[in-house]
């Protein structure tokens, strides 16, 4: 029987779907092709036909979120309300978290690349692109809070650059100690209360909320 085009993205999307399971339940360096055909129901052959190795595998199951997230990024900050610049970065902080908790495609991939993954090798260009979307990120978070120190919404004597780098470290760290916090008891219950905090520490003294 004749395979449809319709029908090829379907097994390839099956695939995906089974590498980023097993990769979460196992780490990738212990995951085989092999392993992976048998939790998508398909052959090494069709896992052949669509990627070449392991290696191409993993990156096409990462590009699923990790293009999202950049896409997300533009949106939220950089058409963040003009009058309160700061308030943008808040919501921006706010949606990461949701996303990682409504989405478990999301929430599997995160937890690949920071516990189940080892940058050695081949895998190691993944921490340039890594290293080359925060300094995006950090861009971006750097012209937010430069709009609000033009509407006098910035704390005095923060520099939008710092105070840009300081969110990333604040948002990373924040996505790491979320997924480790698997039964909820360290950060989960209280995520939103310190994004307030930190957006509030942004803020001039008496300017809005």
């Amino acid at each position: 029987m004749r395979r449809t085009k319709k029908d090829s993205e379907r097994t390839r999307q099956q695939i995906l779907a089974a590498a980023r399971k097993v990769f979460a339940r196992q780490g990738v360096t212990r995951t085989t092709l092999e392993q992976i055909a048998r939790a998508a129901r398909v052959t090494r052959g069709a896992i052949y036909w669509h990627f070449t190795d392991k290696t191409e595998l993993f990156y096409a199951m990462r590009e699923q979120v990790s293009l999202p997230m950049i896409d997300r990024t533009d949106f939220a900050l950089l058409r963040a309300d003009a009058t309160d610049p700061i308030a943008g970065i808040g919501r921006f902080l706010r949606a990461v978290l949701e996303m990682l908790e409504s989405d478990p495609a999301t929430r599997q991939t995160f937890q690949i690349m920071g516990f189940k993954c080892e940058y050695v090798g081949e895998m190691a260009r993944e921490l340039g692109q890594h290293t080359a979307h925060l300094a995006e990120l950090v861009s971006k978070l750097t012209q937010v809070y430069r709009r609000a120190e033009r509407a006098g919404s910035m704390r005095a004597g923060l520099p939008p650059a710092k105070a840009a780098l300081d969110t990333a470290c604040f948002l990373i760290g924040l996505i790491r100690l979320w997924l480790m916090d698997t039964k909820g008891t360290l950060v989960r219950g209280t995520a939103n209360a310190l994004i307030g905090a930190h957006v509030a520490g942004r803020r001039r003294t008496g300017s809005a909320r």
